[in-house]
């Protein structure tokens, strides 16, 4: 509890509190509509507000969880058991801070309003449900609980694929998170338990650790997404309504970054450290690999989803290096990430408003039209190239600080991952940006409007102050980090002395 009040459970549910009040909204005339659109945004805005008290109360001395609630559940050792430390509450703030701006920048959805609230309402939820998690059966009906309303975002209000994305999302997903429910099981009837606090203290068989992890990386590795499991996401990407598409980069991507940094580096040590080479090499060729792909692209969603697959491999790059400063920059690249890559997501949202088209060659020039408009993609596009003064430059380069302490080559092959986003998100801009406007249809195009300035203000400012004042993010991390890294190499420190004298 804090403050005498269960906050955890309140940011938690809430969004369902909103959604059951649009739900019961009368009729489907406009202001039906109006009212849905508002219930949500103001829903919304009230969890974040709230969600803030948490970083007033956050004690960042302390590396354990905080704001604990811990309450019987459904009989047994499985308990409503909800809490964050330093590694879960910069993912909660970032959900609850892209959330009102993903229902602002949907004011223009006129199709089924009301069930489009309610799906993203929902949503909210249950992705704030699996960062506070502290049971592995209330964090995997989160975790998979999310999989529903995102598949109905983007099977009814998707575009003209939308329903071969959804299957093909839906199954990618569920077929790894079974795997990991098998996992859940094993640890129950080895452990006794499944209180994630007592499990991350628990010392699992070595061999068992293994098939634990496999089982593990086969749900995160989709949702992170690693190669080559990725091909899902450029096709959710596409046919995705333009929040859809923020809300899957900016958090549910996040699931998976933050599974290995709560399961498998803690509870898996021995195992996470046996198939680290296998980590960075599935790391590198996501981060090469899919940058040489988005140089190909022309429809500019694909582009930015392809961007996100590689900018993620940062990510498991800096994990499995095992030290501070790589677990402190993946947390930090991954808030970065949801932040630019939400705000791209919503720049090209801005123009296909207007034009209908998401084609490369379809646009140009439109600097001459839509300076500001121009100033808020440059930020972001330099944020995604990872120039130092940007919030991107902060997670990248500590991910590669210390994969070059551990594994010199794919920190070298990483490397290669900066130039190529520069070349792919230097290119886009280029072409959509510059040069003369002689396409007709672009000659009464609209600088942005009140709404669309609302939404894009918050995060090109907090682009550039993450960039410039990384301290937040890093300060709050800090003590948790070290807890996790000194906690890993703790339990890996007696097999590497008995490898010493065996020497």
């Amino acid at each position: 509890m804090a403050q005498g009040w269960p906050i955890l459970s309140v940011i938690t549910f809430l969004p369902l509190v909103g959604a059951l009040f649009i739900a019961i909204l009368q009729g489907d005339d406009e202001a039906a509509k109006r009212n849905a659109r508002y219930v949500a945004l103001w829903t919304t805005l009230i969890v974040f507000a709230i969600s803030i008290l948490l970083i007033a109360g956050f004690d960042r001395a302390n590396p354990g969880f905080q704001f604990v609630e811990n309450k019987p559940w459904l009989g047994g050792t499985i308990r409503y058991h909800l809490g964050v430390d330093g590694i879960s509450l910069p993912l909660v703030i970032l959900t609850t801070f892209i959330m009102p701006l993903s229902i602002l920048a949907s004011f223009g959805i006129e199709k089924r309003v009301k069930e489009y609230m309610i799906a993203f309402l929902v949503l909210e939820t249950l992705m704030v449900g699996t960062f506070v998690a502290l049971d592995l059966v209330l964090f995997y009906v989160f975790f998979e609980g999310g999989l529903i309303p995102m598949f109905l975002i983007i099977g009814v209000w998707g575009g003209a694929r939308r329903v071969y994305a959804t299957f093909k999302f839906f199954l990618y997903t569920l077929a790894g998170s079974v795997l990991m429910l098998l996992a859940m099981m094993a640890m129950y009837w080895q452990s006794g338990t499944t209180d994630i606090a007592t499990l991350l203290t628990h010392n699992f068989p070595r061999g068992m650790q293994n098939w634990l992890f496999l089982a593990f990386l086969a749900s995160f590795a989709v949702k992170l997404p690693m190669w080559p499991v990725h091909t899902w996401l450029p096709d959710a990407h596409v046919e995705a309504p333009t929040a859809g598409s923020v809300i899957l980069a900016a958090i549910l991507l996040k699931l998976g970054g933050y599974g290995f940094i709560r399961f498998s580096l803690p509870m898996f040590p021995h195992a996470s450290e046996f198939f680290a080479p296998m980590m960075f090499a599935l790391s590198v060729v996501a981060i090469v690999y899919t940058s040489l792909v988005a140089l190909m692209q022309e429809d500019v969603k694909k582009l930015i989803a392809y961007s996100s697959v590689a900018h993620m491999g940062f990510v498991t790059l800096g994990l499995f290096s095992f030290t501070n400063e790589g677990v402190q920059g993946a947390i930090f690249q991954m808030i970065s990430h949801g932040v630019v890559s939400g705000a791209l997501f919503l720049c090209v949202g801005v123009v296909y408003d207007r034009m209908h088209t998401r084609m490369i060659d379809a646009y140009g020039g439109l600097v001459n039209r839509m300076p500001l408009y121009a100033v808020a993609f440059m930020i972001f596009t330099m944020a995604n190239v990872g120039l130092p003064g940007t919030s991107g430059f902060v997670g990248e380069f500590l991910t590669l600080l210390s994969a070059f302490k551990v594994n010199i080559p794919a920190a070298i092959f990483a490397t290669l991952g900066v130039i190529l986003s520069a070349a792919y998100a230097l290119w886009l801009y280029r072409r959509v940006m510059f040069g003369t406007l002689e396409k007709a249809n672009l000659q009464d195009i609209l600088d942005l409007n009140r709404r669309e300035m609302i939404v894009l203000a918050p995060l090109v400012v907090l682009t550039i102050l993450f960039g410039v004042w990384p301290g937040p993010i890093l300060e709050t991390s800090a003590n948790s980090v070290a807890a996790l890294v000194d906690h890993t190499r703790a339990a890996l420190a007696p097999a590497k002395a008995a490898l010493l004298s065996l020497q």
